[in-house]
């Protein structure tokens, strides 16, 4: 079965490196595992390039080993480059040629060669990778600066709505949320019933690839997906995460517990009475350098320095697909519950649904490239202090605050005492709610089906 072309963002942030900085700059995508980066370099390479060479080094086929000999063989750039043309049986044209390492951290000999290739300065060159920046991946060799980073995400609502065929409603949201207008009742319900379906799809390529392709769009088929790529990602723990694997996969596995709590901020002494953030530590950094975890910091004053104000042992550790979230929440047998999955589609899943739709806002403003902070305070002797909102972003030169409501939306007491606190730092002050937008009180009603555009 061929596999189904999705329109991504990242296409156009590609055009963009290609037109600007090619000549002087490498580009390295990041991203999770299946997340779809080789499609996309692949899909992008055969359609703005005359040619391409593409190495996967994840391969242990016969042609991938001789292309990793070549390396060591070779006298000098040129030389190289003219091996793997021959190698690969492909005629690289100056100016109109790419040639791909893909999974780069499997061969980081590749990566230290790039400061050469770009001073050779004939073609263009392309790396993707996944735990490129884990320890082991890099101790060995010097970091070329010319790379020009970009990070790949799950698909976001747009993206999914455009996988869907559903591209005007994504033209007709977009719309409304800069207009900041309601969609009216039938069409806010219709995108509400689209965003439940995203949420249990989830943005991983091969999760909706497999519910697009099902029979009747079975999301049986997007469950067993989802399963396979976290028994992927435990099965990468282990082989990586080297003499802390054991931390990791607690830390991985205890996120959807973490977030069902009311106020979500991950304590490590659930997973150990004795645990201790010197020992953990290193478990977070690698969910966060896998690209498998989105961390956020409590800010311990809400002003536009927001990184100046981290507090490195408060915080909240969210999944970077809600997906994948749900399938982690709701794992219970061998097999997917197709009336649990239909159960979440209706609002009637008899769980939290905050810490899905708190992790889809996380997920959003991270891929959007924003630092994930938090705003969380208690002070027992004056209650009008004690606060928590559940993001801060940074809005030019003010804050905006965005707290999370899954129902009850109308209630927000620690915005209110935020607002009345820091009147003069705040931007623009969201609730995303599950109703249509509005604007009440200074305060923007935002449905979660925006979230994306903030």
């Amino acid at each position: 079965m061929e596999k189904i072309r999705f329109r991504r963002k990242a296409y156009d942030q590609m055009l963009d490196w290609k037109n600007r900085l090619a000549d002087k700059y490498a580009l390295l995508v990041e991203g999770a595992r299946r997340v779809g980066k080789s499609f996309l370099v692949g899909d992008f390479v055969s359609r703005e390039y005359q040619s391409s060479i593409f190495i996967d080094f994840s391969h242990s086929d016969k042609r991938t080993k001789d292309a990793k000999r070549e390396f060591a063989n070779a006298d000098g750039v040129e030389d190289l480059l003219t091996r793997l043309e021959l190698l690969f049986d492909v005629r690289l044209v100056p100016g109109k040629s790419c040639v791909v390492f893909d999974e780069v951290q499997r061969f980081p000999v590749a990566r230290e060669m790039i400061k050469s290739f770009m001073e050779y300065g004939k073609y263009h060159f392309i790396e993707t990778g996944s735990l490129v920046g884990i320890r082991e991946n890099v101790k060995d060799i010097q970091i070329p600066s010319e790379e020009h980073g970009m990070k790949l995400f799950p698909l976001d609502f747009e993206e999914f709505l455009d996988a869907l065929d559903e591209s005007m409603m994504k033209d007709f949201i977009r719309e409304r949320f800069e207009g900041r207008r309601p969609l009216g009742e039938s069409l806010h319900a219709k995108a509400m019933s689209l965003f439940r379906l995203y949420m249990a799809v989830g943005g991983m390529p091969q999760s909706v690839e497999a519910y697009l392709a099902a029979e009747d769009h079975a999301l049986e088929a997007a469950e067993n997906a989802k399963r396979e790529i976290l028994d992927l990602y435990d099965r990468d723990i282990g082989k990586y995460a080297k003499g802390y694997a054991s931390k990791v996969r607690s830390v991985f596995r205890t996120i959807p517990a973490e977030l069902s709590k009311r106020e979500k901020k991950f304590h490590l002494s659930d997973i150990d009475a004795n645990a201790r953030m010197r020992r953990y530590e290193n478990a977070f950094l690698w969910l966060e350098d896998a690209m498998v975890a989105n961390v956020a910091y409590n800010a311990t004053n809400p002003d536009v320095g927001l990184a100046m104000y981290r507090d490195n042992s408060s915080f909240k550790c969210y999944s970077l697909d809600t997906g994948l979230l749900l399938t982690q929440a709701m794992a219970g047998g061998p097999e997917p519950d197709g009336r649990l999955l239909r159960a979440v589609l209706h609002d009637n899943v008899g769980v939290n649904e905050g810490m899905f739709f708190e992790n889809v806002v996380a997920q959003s403003l991270a891929a959007r490239g924003r630092p994930l902070f938090f705003y969380s305070r208690a002070d027992p002797k004056r209650i009008e202090n004690t606060m928590e909102i559940d993001f801060l972003v940074k809005n030019g030169i003010k804050v905006s605050p965005v707290e999370v409501k899954s129902a009850n939306y109308r209630s927000h007491k620690s915005l209110d005492r935020l607002i009345a606190k820091f009147p003069r730092h705040l931007g623009i002050r969201y609730v995303v709610c599950t109703a249509d937008y509005h604007e009440a009180d200074g305060i923007a009603y935002l449905p979660v089906y925006m979230v994306h555009l903030v």
